[in-house]
């Protein structure tokens, strides 16, 4: 069977961010695991605040339309997602807004979430790990985009401490569980139908 395609992004830019490590350590399990993994930064994706006005004047920016194409060429996407407020990112739910458009005349909204699976993991300085931002992005993705997306999480509490000098977790019963929720992720993204080229 052919390796499923794994699309891995945080949802901080913030230099030194955990949630980034987070992102480069699942990138680096899911490769051990041998699935096709791929990482990206969403600063490569620059986007305006979503404006619904812009859209009708100008149609999806460009960096929207290569953002939805490389979530649309994979059958799994791991998200690394910061806690702000008991909730997700700005820039992670700017660009899940501008993702969720139409591309083309056609398209429905939010079919970039559809056909494929999502995974989640949060790392944060207090000891709950993000759960509380997961539980909004949740929310998002399930019921306000109609994604797929697995049960198993991962929570990285006390991030500053939580990483070794290797970038790996300190912790065996946490790294036990990124490792599952690897394999899960692998087996559900296997599933799914080919995705685009």
């Amino acid at each position: 069977m052919r390796a499923p395609k794994i699309l891995v992004m945080a949802g901080s830019l913030r230099k030194g961010s955990s949630n980034a490590r987070l992102a480069a350590l699942t990138t680096k399990e899911l490769a051990l695991a041998e699935a096709d993994v791929s990482r990206i930064s969403l600063a490569d994706y620059p986007l305006p605040l979503f404006d619904a006005d812009l859209m009708a004047d100008s149609g999806l920016p460009r960096p929207a339309i290569e953002l939805k194409d490389m979530v649309a060429a994979h059958q799994g996407i791991f998200i690394a997602s910061p806690e702000y407020s008991a909730s997700v990112s700005p820039l992670l739910k700017n660009a899940i807004d501008w993702m969720s458009r139409p591309r083309e005349r056609g398209e429905a909204n939010y079919a970039t979430f559809k056909g494929r699976v999502f995974a989640l993991g949060a790392a944060a300085n207090g000891s709950a790990g993000g759960v509380r931002g997961l539980m909004a992005l949740r929310q998002i993705l399930e019921l306000g985009c109609g994604a797929l997306t697995i049960p198993e999480q991962i929570n990285v509490g006390r991030a500053a401490q939580a990483f070794d000098e290797m970038d790996n977790l300190r912790d065996e019963a946490l790294a036990a569980s990124l490792k599952h929720l690897v394999r899960r992720l692998i087996e559900l993204a296997s599933l799914m139908p080919p995705a685009k080229a």
